[in-house]
């Protein structure tokens, strides 16, 4: 479990959504960058190889939102911080309600999403009406990082299924393909139920699974792109 630094906590209030704002995230080209990328990994799972040892990104799954010439953003689905989120809701001063018919949020876990940003939250979910920083990534998924939509959650009247975190990943361009070709990552198309519905300790064997891979039996020998 990840803990969240004070700093951290103290998101105050959410920005601009990622892919419309260069200061949530540089993602400029480089001299020393990968031509233009012939992937497109958006609204997929990369799931770390065994030969991930990076303590951050080891064992992890991330949501792919944006992936473009330009470079490549998403979120840890699977790495906990010591938050809950009745304690987030109450430092960005908003009380959250219990709804009748839908199980209490209070005490979920808010994630460590990566380490770019983490002072502030990233919100993905299914679509529900339009907040002032969305980006849709499918019909099915959106990331906001407004703080709206989490005063429409603590209304009683939000998303249905939603995951906040606390920073997120990125990948400058070309980093992430010699990421893949160098047997870092795996890459399936992502389901929304293991992101929403999945215990957090098992979302990376669920993961795994869609490649129909036994996690115990994987090598860091061969990638998958």
């Amino acid at each position: 479990m990840v803990k969240a630094s004070k700093k951290a906590s103290k998101i105050g209030s959410f920005r601009s959504p990622p892919g419309s704002s260069r200061d949530t995230l540089d993602l400029s080209s480089s001299s020393e960058a990968s031509p233009a990328i012939e992937l497109n990994l958006v609204d997929h799972f990369l799931i770390a190889m065994p030969s991930m040892l990076d303590p951050i990104f080891g064992g992890t799954v991330i949501y792919l939102c944006e992936h473009n010439a330009d470079g490549a953003l998403g979120v840890i689905i699977n790495k906990a911080t010591d938050m809950t989120l009745d304690v987030l809701f109450e430092r960005i001063e908003l009380k959250l309600e219990d709804v009748p018919g839908r199980a209490p949020l209070g005490g979920k876990p808010v994630l460590f999403g990566g380490p770019v940003q983490v002072e502030r939250g990233f919100v993905l979910h299914t679509p529900h009406g339009g907040y002032s920083s969305m980006m849709k990534v499918t019909d099915e998924i959106a990331l906001t990082t407004s703080k709206d939509v989490l005063e429409t959650v603590a209304a009683g009247n939000g998303p249905q299924r939603m995951l906040v975190t606390l920073g997120c990943s990125g990948w400058r361009a070309g980093q992430l393909e010699d990421e893949i070709v160098r047997n870092g990552w795996l890459t399936v198309r992502a389901d929304p139920a293991i992101i929403f519905d999945v215990p957090i300790e098992e979302r990376f064997t669920a993961a795994m699974k869609l490649l129909g891979i036994d996690p115990t039996t994987l090598t860091g020998d061969a990638g998958h792109a």
